[in-house]
């Protein structure tokens, strides 16, 4: 059986949200665990870099996203899950593929073309103000990380759609100067995986500081949901559901039934403080487990680095033969005597 390879990273700069968790991280562990597929899951560090200057931030972030996929039931005998820093064969590719990379192309990027809008409509007069070589040729090394280990299928939100098609043309152009070397990756879009709202309303995200941390402690968990805003309707003035934060939030982590339940609730007027009440202990009831298995790891991180360390292991052994076979077609190679 030929098994499809998916990839996915991490970027660590910041502590997984209940975001992170039903949109990419549930949908993964699950395929983890799929034997029809060979998934790779690494930590992003380098990329983090681009971003996050703050080196202990990046260490307790890798930490703490290491510890979350692991409790959570990472299938690591299935997986191969990995720090990308561990596996210096993609830096070494990553110039590889620098060189046959157009800058028209890196010139076309949304991160990078949105900075120089902002600094435009700001009227700097260098509209390339603040903007590194990482950030502008990060999606070099996003196709390095794909292009190492010829990930067939790249799990990815509507926004990273791009960079899926720069590594396809990034890896074409270098199959056409050197040979077909490189499979083509597929970007795959789970128009069923759920986007939470935050706290005020928008995405969960970090950069908006909106985020619920999934294995926020029971008081803190319920403090922040207490937290989420709300309109001003009364107990008994029936609710519409399907544009509030709370009920899209439960239905992230309910069944159909308990969804039609809820909606009920809503029809009826429930009191807002008895929905965020109701909310905290579904989702306690959920994370409970695994917090608790989170929290064993961090005290204990030997097991962390093992399985990380144990990963790349499985990562090089396809990465250090495979990199072998890319010297030799570009012309880097020991003198034959």
């Amino acid at each position: 059986m030929n098994k499809k390879t998916v990839l996915t990273g991490i970027t660590t700069t910041g502590t997984p949200h209940l975001g992170n968790y039903v949109g990419a991280i549930r949908p993964a562990i699950a395929a983890s665990k799929n034997a029809e597929l060979t998934p790779f899951y690494f930590l992003a560090d380098y990329h983090a870099l681009i971003k996050c200057q703050q080196p202990e931030l990046v260490k307790q972030s890798s930490l703490e996203i290491a510890a979350t996929w692991l409790a959570l039931g990472l299938d690591t005998s299935n997986a191969v899950f990995y720090r990308q820093s561990d596996v210096p064969e993609i830096m070494e590719l990553t110039w590889m593929l620098t060189c046959v990379t157009a800058k028209g192309l890196m010139n076309r990027s949304h991160a990078y073309k949105a900075v120089v809008a902002e600094n435009e409509q700001a009227k700097d007069q260098d509209p390339d103000k603040g903007i590194t070589m990482g950030l502008f040729s990060y999606p070099v090394l996003m196709a390095a990380d794909i292009l190492m280990f010829n990930a067939h299928q790249v799990p990815v939100g509507k926004d990273q759609i791009q960079h899926i098609e720069m590594a396809r043309d990034i890896a074409s152009r270098f199959n056409h100067i050197y040979g077909e070397h490189f499979t083509l990756p597929k970007a795959i879009i789970d128009d069923n995986s759920a986007t939470l709202l935050g706290l005020d309303g928008r995405k969960m995200s970090k950069s908006y500081n909106n985020t619920i941390p999934l294995f926020a402690p029971e008081k803190k968990l319920k403090k922040l949901i207490n937290k989420i805003k709300t309109n001003s309707l009364e107990p008994g003035e029936p609710k519409e559901p399907d544009n509030c934060t709370l009920f899209s939030t439960y239905k992230a982590f309910a069944s159909t039934s308990e969804v039609e339940n809820v909606r009920k609730l809503y029809a009826e007027g429930i009191a807002w403080g008895e929905m965020k009440k109701l909310l905290f202990e579904h989702i306690n009831e959920q994370v409970a487990p695994a917090r608790e298995r989170y929290d064993t790891l961090l005290k204990a991180p030997k097991h962390i680095e093992e399985e990380l360390l144990e990963g790349a292991k499985k990562a090089r052994a396809i990465s250090k033969p495979f990199i072998k076979e890319l010297r030799k077609a570009v012309g880097i190679s020991t003198i034959s005597i």
